[in-house]
């Protein structure tokens, strides 16, 4: 095994993980962790024994980015002995599959291994291309493939993943395969391409495909529509929809919307609107899209009609089910364009980029006759099966904030830059603002978008909620951080220009976002959160700070009539006075000796100058942000808490 030094496998491993990169490079073949490839190794065990290993992509992994420690070693021996006659549960197989894995550290197997260990090919390089599903979901698609690759590759009609699918292509197998086969077709699934080796597995891969795309490419254009720019829209609509669909899953959702020239293009054909109706490319994008999207916004319709397709399933099967949510996971809204929701902003990006090429498949299909329908069964069979199943559980998003989307000012340093990282890490997006590039890349993260804005400026700032409505779908918690000290300087020295300049931003800048905030805190979910960090200068306000103290006061004062004007709506507003946080960008080396010399302290110890001889930091601050967004705070609005160590003056 690799583990032990073997070169000839490390080789083959190097070699299957180029190809596996190869493949999951390309969104055309593989998406969001689609896909699985193989290769089949001699090696000797600690006894000294030989033995056949198939090393196989480890469930979860993402072939685009895997390594070779993304792949798992079963005894090959064992996976064909698991192959029919021999009939196995669901978790049966789960157990089998874990027990033949020879390293207790590898990652759990593909589900499909078992397709891989029937071939008697040293490598199997699997992927669900676009132009292999476009001719399979076309009216004859079985004879269309046969009559595009006659006997290069084996047939296979659909079945589901594991064991029916193993069973299904071993039959095909047996009555197609010969010594130049080349791979396997399985109709609204994929293909296996088969090689003595990575390199050629992968080369036959794309020739099969370059035969799919040829013959589409060659299909006759569909009539060209109008693909014009829809109206503007208000982002409050694309809120009101994201709260409507938060309400049917019974849970917040993060929603992306997109209107660009290709959604244009399919929303203006009623032909490719009305195709959509028959469901996804494949089974396995289920999870990501649900069976069908929803044309229009009666949300509620849609679930109702979700609600029945799982009855009506669950009936067929015997069994007893415990239905998934049910709202809809894409809209295709001829106002609103393309709009994808999932738990997290990952979940919502997959939703978008598979209906992309959904969307695209559903063209070309059409080009070629029209688009066929997938079976209710087998769509039902494979959202419901046991082992998706707990996929989706173990997927599950954990912060306290999942599926919540904040907006922080001030967010590409000091406490608004920590008040963004603390909610990132309890599961929000979030979407920061700042005047400063940087924010754009403060963070990297899908649930990040950082915004150049200039908070007193009013078109910018409505700019940058729609921005981030359109990213993450409405906006259920807003930090107020971003502001300035102007300098110390005594009412006698202070220029009036400094003091209306700090006005304007830290007071002003504020009324303006409460007033563009508003309607989208209101549609927040699970109610809206305002968390406002204000400053120990409102209760104890110092010599030489009258611009900052007096404008903190002011927010104060704003902040606490937005508490009472908001707490009707759902919306809570609390305010935070922090002291003394030196690890931000006013505190500088040199600013922070100075100050410990001035009252004969060591740094340490000035940094430390409260009741609680207590450091506070910027992440202090975060963390107390997001217990104000979160529950804990869920019964409290108006309130003042300071986070200073302790003051004498402000007790």
């Amino acid at each position: 095994m690799r583990r032990r030094g073997d070169d000839a496998t490390s080789q083959l491993l190097d070699e299957l993980v180029t190809a596996s990169r190869t493949l999951g490079s390309d969104p055309r073949l593989v998406l969001h962790g689609g896909g699985n490839t193989s290769v089949k190794t001699t090696t000797t065990d600690v006894t000294g024994e030989p033995r056949t290993l198939l090393w196989i992509k480890g469930s979860g992994h993402d072939l685009a980015t895997i390594g070779p420690d993304g792949f798992a070693p079963l005894r090959l021996d064992r996976l064909r002995a698991l192959l029919p006659p021999t009939e196995l549960t669901d978790l049966e197989l789960a157990n089998e599959l874990r027990c033949a894995c020879v390293d207790a550290a590898a990652p759990d197997p593909s589900v499909e291994v078992l397709v891989h260990a029937l071939v008697p090919h040293p490598c199997v390089l699997h992927s669900h291309a676009d132009a292999i599903l476009a001719l399979t979901h076309s009216p004859d698609g079985a004879a269309l493939v046969e009559q595009l690759y006659g006997t290069r590759v084996v047939v296979v009609p659909y079945a589901q993943p594991g064991q029916a699918l193993a069973a299904a292509c071993l039959d095909a197998w047996r009555s197609q395969a010969h010594q130049d086969t080349e791979g396997i077709v399985v109709l609204d699934h994929g293909i296996f391409a088969l090689g003595q080796s990575p390199d050629e597995a992968l080369q036959r891969h794309a020739a099969l495909i370059a035969v799919a795309e040829d013959h589409l490419a060659a299909a006759p254009a569909l009539a060209p529509v109008d693909a014009a720019p829809a109206a503007p829209v208000d982002p409050v609509e694309v809120a009101r929809l994201r709260a409507r669909l938060c309400e049917a899953a019974g849970m917040p959702l993060i929603v992306r919307r997109s209107d660009d020239e290709q959604v244009r293009a399919f929303l203006g054909s009623p032909e490719l609107v009305a195709a959509s109706a028959h469901g996804v490319l494949t089974p396995d994008h289920v999870l990501w899209t649900k069976r069908v999207p929803l044309v229009g916004d009666d949300v509620e319709a849609y679930a109702e009609s979700y609600r029945e397709y799982v009855e009506r399933n669950a009936a067929r099967r015997g069994v007893t089910v415990t239905p998934l949510d049910p709202a809809p996971r894409v809209v295709l809204d001829p106002a609103l364009g393309l709009v994808t929701a999932g738990r997290t902003a990952t979940e919502a990006r997959a939703a978008e980029a598979i209906y992309r090429h959904t969307m695209d498949t559903i063209a070309a299909s059409t080009r070629l006759g029209g688009y066929r329908e997938l079976a209710d069964d087998h769509v039902f069979d494979l959202e419901y099966w046991s082992l998706q199943q707990a996929k989706l559980h173990r997927s599950r998003p954990s912060g306290a904030l999942s599926g919540t989307v904040a907006v922080v000012t001030g967010a590409a340093s000091g406490i608004g830059r920590a008040a963004a990282a603390a909610l990132l890490g309890a599961g929000a997006c979030v979407v920061g603002w700042d005047v400063s590039p940087d924010v754009s890349t403060t963070f990297d993260a899908p649930s990040w978008l950082g915004l150049t804005v200039d908070v007193t400026d009013g078109d910018a700032v409505r700019a940058a909620i729609a921005a981030g409505v359109d990213t993450f779908g409405g906006l259920d918690i807003l930090v107020v951080a971003a502001g300035i000290f102007p300098g110390a300087a005594h009412l006698s020295e202070l220029a009036p220009s400094a003091w209306r300049r700090t006005m304007s931003v830290n007071v002003d800048s504020v009324a303006l976002l409460y007033g563009a905030a508003h309607p989208f805190l209101a549609l927040a979910p699970r109610g809206g959160r305002v968390v406002v960090i204000a400053s120990k200068n409102v209760p104890a306000p110092g010599p030489g700070a009258a611009a900052y103290s007096a404008s903190k006061a002011a927010l104060t004062q704003l902040s606490r009539v937005a508490a009472l004007e908001w707490a009707g709506d759902g919306i809570r507003v609390n305010m935070l006075h922090p002291d003394a946080v030196f690890d931000t960008g006013l505190w500088t080396p040199e600013l922070l000796a100075a100050r410990a010399e001035h009252y004969g302290m060591s740094v340490d110890d000035y940094k430390r100058r409260n009741m609680l001889h207590a450091e506070v930091t910027s992440a202090d601050v975060g963390r107390l942000v997001v217990a104000m967004a979160d529950d804990t705070f869920r019964c409290t609005t108006g309130a003042q808490v300071p986070i200073d160590g302790g003051n004498e003056r402000v007790i």
